[in-house]
């Protein structure tokens, strides 16, 4: 039974973006990150060329196994257009590039393997243990010193008891979206892996960003699987140097287990 007392109040937004035809979309206010209202979350914008992507010359038995994002500078709220390429076609694999522009500026690129699903006998490997089950409904989630009102809304957060954004990690969460990517159109397993991965560096909190500068360059997620349902798990860890940079690594399951993989490079600077 569903603790009602606890649950987030409506959307205050129908979607992340609404699309204008001809590659372009209109960007809610339900995209803005957590450092600026007038900044996306890298998150939405991900999904949006993975959902491009996905639909390019689509091919039947196919499926995106990894994709890689680049993040030039900051992806603004407001209109956006996105364009795709085919960089090689071949019998099992072919590699897409895609392209993210604001104003005529270049905001976010993508390129992603697109490969042939394996053969049905193909064996079933995880290396790490199943999640932890999906914890019970909570009160919206806060961070310090963060804009709350854009994408942090805009998904439900489900840590563990006790925990938040702001609990020094290794972090686990549990999380999904309250909106669809785009308005009127169903999200995918990539689209809503995508629109998770780029949050793996917060919910490690290993890095402490209110006492530096700290920022991810790229995102990049590996799947081996196609997630299945609306909730995904990510336990995400941080590896980083003395005078070099760092890295976060998290795992994505769903309720049956490992689907895949995220990385990002983070540049770790003085405020």
């Amino acid at each position: 039974m569903t603790d009602h007392s606890l649950a987030d109040p409506e959307p205050r937004h129908q979607a992340f973006y609404r699309s204008l035809g001809d590659g372009r979309y209109e960007s809610s206010p339900a995209t803005a990150g957590p450092w600026s209202a007038k900044s996306q979350h890298a998150g939405p914008p991900s999904a949006l060329l993975g959902r491009e992507m996905e639909r390019h010359a689509a091919r039947p038995g196919f499926r995106i196994a990894r994709i890689t994002l680049e993040l030039p500078r900051p992806v603004p709220v407001g209109d956006l257009r996105v364009a795709v390429r085919t960089v090689h076609s071949g019998g099992r694999t072919e590699l897409l590039e895609g392209e993210l522009t604001a104003d005529g500026k270049t905001v976010m690129l993508a390129r992603a393997w697109r490969m042939a699903a394996g053969p049905a006998d193909t064996p079933r490997l995880s290396p790490e243990p199943a999640p932890p089950s999906l914890p019970q409904p909570q009160a919206p989630q806060t961070m310090t010193g963060a804009y709350l009102d854009g994408y942090v809304s805009a998904m439900e957060w489900r840590f563990e008891e006790g925990k938040g954004f702001d609990t020094p990690g290794p972090g686990m969460v549990w999380a999904r979206q309250r909106i669809p990517l785009v308005a009127g159109e169903p999200d995918t397993p990539l689209t809503r892996a995508l629109t998770l991965a780029d949050s793996s560096w917060a919910v490690a909190f290993e890095l402490d960003h209110r006492a530096q500068f700290v920022i991810n360059t790229d995102v990049t997620l590996s799947l081996h699987r196609e997630p299945v349902g609306e909730w995904l798990c990510m336990r995400s860890s941080t590896a980083a140097s003395p005078e070099g940079s760092a890295l976060a690594l998290g795992q994505l399951d769903d309720a049956s287990g490992d689907c895949g993989r995220i990385l990002q490079t983070l540049l770790v600077a003085e405020l």
